[in-house]
Order: C-alpha cells, then structure tokens, then sequence
C-alpha cells in the first residue's frame, strides 16, 4: 500500500493515545485496527486517503461493508474510534471540520452485569481448598487471588499486574493501575487478608531464575508473572468447581462485588471509588442487578405478587 497522510496521521493519533492519554495498549491496538481497516477500505475503493478530504459519505461506506459481518457492539466500538481520531483532527487544526460527528451508533441492548449469589461466591473462593489436584503453593496463591477479585472487586489485569510493593498489609490496602493508568487504593477484608499472608508466606516455593525483577505478586509455576489468560483459566477451573459455573470469568467476580456490597447497603460513591469507575452511571448498573433481585424475591414471596386462583 502507497505512503499516504493519513498512514502519518493515524500514527500522529496513536502516539497521542499513548504519550499524552496514556491509553492502555489493548485500547490503542483496537483503534489501530480499526483505523488501519479504514484506510485499507479507502485504498482499496480508490477514495480520498487524507483526513482533510475524507467525508462522512467515505465513513457510512466503510461501515456499511461491515455491516453483515460484524455485531452491533462491534460497530459502535469502531464508530466510537472514528469519532475519536477525527475529533483529534480536528482540535488540532488538521482538519477543518469532523466527518465522523454525524455518525450514529447503533442501539444496543444492554446486559445487566453476570454476578454469583453469596453462596456461590464463597464456594468459589474456597474451592482452592478441596483442590487435590494442586500442590499447596498453587493452591495457596489460588485462594489468595480469588478472595482479592472477589474482596478488593479488581479487573484480571490489574491483579496480574500487581507488585509485592503493591499491597499494604498492615492498612489492608493494595495499590492498583487501573484503566488509564490511573492509581487507586482498594481495601481488603479479613478473609482476603488471611489468604494472601498464607500465599506470601509460601511464595518462594514458586521463585525461580525466571522470576522478574519487578517482584511480581503473584508468580506461575515457572516463577514467572501471571498473565491475564492463566487468571481467567484459574477462575474458570474454581468456578467449575465451587459452583458448577466452568464458564465464570474474572469480571464476574468483580460484578458480584460489587452487587453485594450494593446489596448490603454501600454507598453508590464509594463502590465507584472501590472499582475505579470514571462514570457514576457505569457503577449505577448495579441498581438495576439488585432492583431485578429485589422484584424477584418479591414475585415469589409476596402473597400480594400473585393472581388469585
């Protein structure tokens, strides 16, 4: 594909992205993708490959390509990408006006957040236990991982990403980059506190030459850093067996955190600042997960909930 300028303003984008927003990589790698397929697109269709003479007529033709092959929540990702390239552009004096401003999202039905109910959640956090299958270190770290996704309510890459500076066990305090990279303190419970000073008190078994040097927490059985997909397959193999759930994700423990800290009566601000949310309205998602709860309970309890037969 010939040099062009938008290859040089798709890079301009990115570093920005990456020097100045400090993006994570997983979010700036989608926007390449999208916006590399864009330019891919206009090439290809021999169309105008410069920011400054691209028109939403060129944007509604790449999108309608995709259309039959892509889900709706895929589309308005990439609609979102175009409108944030394009403003960029445009608040940069690139370009003099926005082409992608008229895009419109497509509606998306909205699930509510997955969540365990309390028994379930401790089953799962104490599966490790009955786990005969591993040897103590792994079953120790298992456990200790679990009760910090379930009772500090983090995201898979941010307990990857922890350190043993990380955490405060006097303060019962862990030290998280969240998305962004933005720093928060989450608190731990007791039963998470128990957990990790048992995994800690182990965790040399695990060390090897292998082990980096930035003392990563938790540690694999080479003594190497735990990546986010080895946390997912732990959670799905303790999910299978404290609650039958063998397709359980990390996430979800976050969401029932979340849920039941909502449930018990937490402040709506203080689990926005517990999970690292930058919007109020994606912590709010929880009222609906326990006003559903609530009108269930009732459907099924209530004598007024039903009919007269």
């Amino acid at each position: 594909m010939p040099d062009d300028e938008l290859a040089k303003q798709i890079a301009l984008f990115l570093a920005w992205l990456r020097d100045e927003r400090r993006s994570p990589d997983k979010t700036i790698e989608t926007y390449a993708r999208t916006l590399n397929e864009l330019r891919s697109f206009l090439v290809d269709k021999k169309l105008p490959t410069d920011a400054r003479r691209i028109t939403i007529v060129s944007l509604r033709a790449y999108l309608a390509a995709l259309f039959d092959s892509h889900a709706s929540a895929t589309l308005a990702r990439k609609i979102a990408t175009l409108r944030s390239f394009f403003r960029y552009l445009l608040r940069r004096g690139i370009i003099p006006s926005n082409p992608a401003a008229a895009l419109r999202s497509p509606k998306l039905a909205r699930p509510l957040p997955r969540f365990l109910t309390v028994d379930e959640a401790f089953r799962v956090v104490d599966a490790p236990k009955e786990d005969a299958h591993r040897d103590e270190a792994l079953r120790l770290r298992d456990a200790a991982m679990l009760e910090m996704l379930y009772g500090a309510g983090l995201r898979v890459s941010e307990l990857a990403g922890l350190r043993l500076g990380s955490v405060d066990r006097s303060a019962r305090l862990v030290r998280v980059m969240g998305k962004g990279r933005k720093e928060r303190l989450a608190p731990y419970g007791s039963s998470c506190a128990d957990a990790l000073d048992a995994y800690l008190a182990i965790r040399g078994a695990l060390v090897s030459d292998k082990t980096d040097p930035l003392d990563a927490l938790f540690l694999g059985r080479l003594g190497t850093a735990l990546t986010a997909r080895q946390v997912q397959n732990v959670v799905r193999r303790y999910g299978a067996l404290g609650a039958g759930r063998g397709d359980l994700h990390p996430h979800a423990l976050r969401h029932t955190c979340a849920t039941h800290l909502l449930d018990a009566g937490a402040d709506l601000r203080a689990i926005q600042e517990l999970l690292g949310h930058a919007s109020l309205a994606t912590t709010q998602r929880y009222t609906h997960v326990t006003v559903d709860r609530l009108m269930a309970v009732y459907d099924k309890a209530h004598p007024l909930a039903h009919d007269d037969e």
